[in-house]
Formats: C-alpha cells, sequence, structure tokens
C-alpha cells in the first residue's frame, strides 16, 4: 500500500518519528506541498495523510490509485468529503487528540489576558522596577476570573474541557451547541443561546466548527452586545470572526481585549487588521501543537491507515 504525506513538517519536525506510519506501507513524507504540485506527488499514492493540503473533487478527481485519505487533525474542511464519499473513498479524522492541550492554551491566553505577564517581565527587565518608587507597580489593570462568567459556544469535547477549567477557577459557565447534550456535573451551569452569551459572559470562547453558515458570525453586531469589560478567545477556527470589526470593537475600547490563536488566512496576512489592534494577543496555530498532543495525533493517524487496511476504517467523516 503507497502512502504519500502531503505536508508533515509541523506534525513532525524532527521530535515525532514516522515509524508507526512508515512501518505500513511504502511510505513517502513532504514537508509541505504547493497547490500545483499535489497531483504530482499524489498519482500514485493509494493513502493520502495530509493536514493543511486541500484536497478538492477536481484534485481527487485526477487521482484514480487513492482509496483512503486521512487528515492531521480533528476539523475536515481541508479535504471534499463528499466528493471523496462519491468515489468510494472514506476519508478519516482524528477527534481527540489535542483536547486538553488546546483547553489549557485557551487559559494561556485568557491569563495573558488578564494580568499582561509578558509586558510586566519586560518591565521589569528593562529597569521600570528597579526605578520605582514602591514595593509594586502595574501597567494594566489585573483581573481575576473567580466570580466571573465563562461563555463557551461550542460544547464538544474541548468546549467541555475548557468550562471544566473554568469551573476550577470559579466562573459560572454557559454554553451553546447546536443539539444541546448532557449537562456537566458542576454548577453553576447554563444552556444559552449565542447571542445570550455574548451579552451575559466575561470571557467568550469560541470551540465550533466553521461552516458556510457561520462564517463571520463574531461581527460588529455579536461584538456589540458584548460587555465593555469582556473577552473574546478563539482557538478554534480564524473565519468565524470579521476581523476587521473586532478590530474596530478593540480599537473604540467596546471590549476589552482578544486573544486568537487562528487566523481567517493562515499565515496571517501582513495586513490583517488584528495584527495593530488594542490589547489583541496572537499566536501561530500552536493551541494543538504540544508535544505530548502530537505523538497522540501520531499514533491515532497509524491507527486509522491500519484500521482501513483492514477493512474496518474508523474516524470516518464522510
Amino acid at each position: 500500500m503507497r502512502i504519500v504525506v502531503l505536508d508533515g513538517q509541523v506534525l513532525n519536525p524532527g521530535d515525532n518519528p514516522w515509524d508507526d506510519v512508515a512501518k505500513l506501507g511504502e511510505f513517502t513524507v513532504h514537508d509541505r506541498t504547493p497547490d500545483d504540485l499535489t497531483v504530482e506527488r499524489a498519482r500514485d499514492a493509494e493513502i493520502i495523510v495530509t493536514n493543511k493540503t486541500p484536497l478538492a473533487a477536481a484534485t481527487i478527481g485526477r487521482l484514480p490509485k487513492l482509496r483512503f485519505i486521512t487528515i492531521l487533525a480533528t476539523g475536515h474542511d481541508v479535504v471534499d468529503a463528499e466528493a471523496a464519499r462519491r468515489r468510494g473513498i472514506p476519508v478519516s479524522n482524528v477527534p481527540d487528540y489535542a483536547t486538553d492541550s488546546v483547553a489549557q492554551f485557551v487559559f494561556a491566553l485568557l491569563l495573558e489576558l488578564c494580568h499582561h505577564v509578558g509586558e510586566h517581565d519586560r518591565a521589569v527587565k528593562d529597569g521600570e522596577w528597579s526605578r520605582a518608587a514602591d514595593f509594586c507597580f502595574w501597567k494594566t489593570p489585573l483581573v481575576e476570573l473567580c466570580g466571573k462568567r465563562m461563555g463557551i459556544v461550542g460544547f464538544g469535547r474541548i468546549g467541555r474541557r475548557v468550562g471544566e477549567l473554568a469551573h476550577a477557577f470559579g466562573m459560572d459557565v454557559l454554553a451553546s451547541r447546536g443539539r444541546r447534550s448532557e449537562e456537566p456535573g458542576y454548577e453553576p451551569f447554563g444552556w444559552r443561546t449565542v447571542a445570550e452569551i455574548f451579552a451575559e459572559s466575561d470571557v467568550v470562547t469560541l470551540h465550533c466548527p466553521q461552516t458556510t453558515g457561520n462564517t463571520g458570525m463574531v461581527n460588529a453586531g455579536l461584538l456589540g452586545m458584548m460587555k465593555p469589560g469582556a473577552f473574546l478567545i478563539n482557538t478554534a477556527r480564524g473565519g468565524l470572526v470579521a476581523e476587521q470589526d473586532l478590530a474596530d470593537a478593540l480599537n473604540a475600547g467596546r471590549i476589552a481585549g482578544a486573544a486568537a490563536d487562528v487566523a481567517a488566512s493562515e499565515p496571517v496576512p501582513a495586513g490583517s487588521p488584528l495584527l495593530s489592534a488594542r490589547n489583541c494577543i496572537l499566536t501561530p496555530h500552536i493551541a494543538w501543537a504540544a508535544l505530548a498532543a502530537r505523538r497522540r495525533l501520531m499514533e491515532q493517524t497509524a491507527r486509522n491507515i491500519a484500521a482501513f487496511i483492514a477493512g474496518n476504517p474508523v474516524n470516518v467523516v464522510n
């Protein structure tokens, strides 16, 4: 079985070997694949492994030997899964490898918004504490989370884990989900609509998939419902947010701050309005990338391929 990895660099930059995948067939890995080389590199592949290299319907149609696609991620919008289904090609993802990593990163972003640890570290090292008249100083408001409301848009695996951590910080938890599931075992907790979450929460964090129906949903209207002291966090998909509207809200002081690990276009373009927005933290799509999470992703990818070869594909999204 010929296995081709189209973009393996971010999963294994040198610390996460491909051994478990490579032993399953004739194996080739490319660090990155530009769009114009996808067909050439995948022409003889029976199994394609992709992370962010797109596999559109037209591309899939030009790969007659292709039998299986597995995605190095939970989100699967990079592949035209319906086009693959019409060809009888199962598409699998890895649904539960980065839950703890992403939830932890949400709080890394939130705590930075609350305390601006990096800014205060730089101030101390620049000599401001040595020159200070008092035994302490702070350059930004310092925010305590206990007693505040965490609003979670999308209450799947990651959203639920974020809720557990928020509860541990003493926060009330509100959540929105298209199909409401079992309530968590802590209180206070409440279901809300998306609009109610934006209006009632002190922190709003996004954990829903991006679809054609919700692209750009976090726009001036929703942002205008937020409290002036509220924070927005996005570790889901950049396209959920109308970035110019968010920048405008931040620069006008209509909300207190935002943090995003994702952008509508990645890598973020030099002209993005968020790069110069007031109190906006941006990180380069790394919430998923802790080594422990990447190792789980590698292990499950190997299991996806082995299950397909055995005739029982798992984690199929189409």
